[in-house]
């Protein structure tokens, strides 16, 4: 995986007149892990969607940089992953035909199948059902399989288990051990099971 890092130089963002966050300065480099955090409400997921470029900035500006080079913003969504509550799933697709679709878009991890990510988040045997027909937690579990399985050197998570049992807490920490070491991973969470391996933090109301 080449050298990734966000920069975020003096970054604001608000809505009408009120300032979700301003004056920040971060840098995030791959092999890394960042935890944002904050009370709900206070902007985490709002920055996350910045990073991720489905946002923009009110002042200030973000490089991603790949092996030094900047990323055109137009190509910015090759280079990231996001899996978060308010991102929807194709319900009327099965998961097998879901990740196909995805894959179309945003290549996966070599040497993994399909069926073997499926096999990995234990949804082997419901992988030609409708996504319709899942249940909340099986649903989470292709969000992150969608995520994670990207061959995309920046990961961002969002209250990555929303809707999961403990064997899912189990299986996202075990996802995260076994296929994101070497990606820039950010995760907005204020739980500490989701980011209590994450070695950076940073707290959105500082830069309020």
């Amino acid at each position: 995986m080449n050298n990734t890092t966000v920069i975020l130089s003096n970054a604001g963002k608000r809505f009408n007149r009120e300032w979700i966050f301003r004056k920040l300065s971060y840098t995030f480099s791959n092999g890394e892990a960042y935890a944002i955090t904050g009370h709900n409400g206070s902007g985490k997921s709002t920055l996350l969607q910045c990073i991720a470029g489905s946002m923009g900035l009110n002042e200030g500006n973000m490089q991603v940089q790949l092996s030094g080079k900047d990323i055109a913003p137009e190509a910015l969504y090759q280079q990231v992953a996001i899996c978060a509550p308010y991102l929807e799933l194709i319900e009327e697709m099965t998961a097998t035909e879901f990740l196909e679709f995805h894959r179309k878009f945003k290549p996966l991890l070599n040497q993994i199948s399909i069926s073997d990510i499926l096999k990995i988040i234990g949804l082997e045997k419901a992988a030609g059902k409708q996504i319709r027909h899942y249940s909340s937690g099986m649903k989470q579990r292709i969000k992150l399989a969608q995520a994670i399985f990207s061959e995309s050197p920046v990961l961002l998570l969002d209250e990555p288990c929303t809707n999961l049992d403990q064997e899912g807490y189990r299986l996202y920490h075990e996802l995260i051990r076994n296929y994101c070491n070497n990606k820039l991973l950010i995760i907005c969470s204020n739980e500490e099971s989701e980011i209590d391996f994450c070695n950076k933090r940073l707290n959105i109301v500082d830069y309020k």
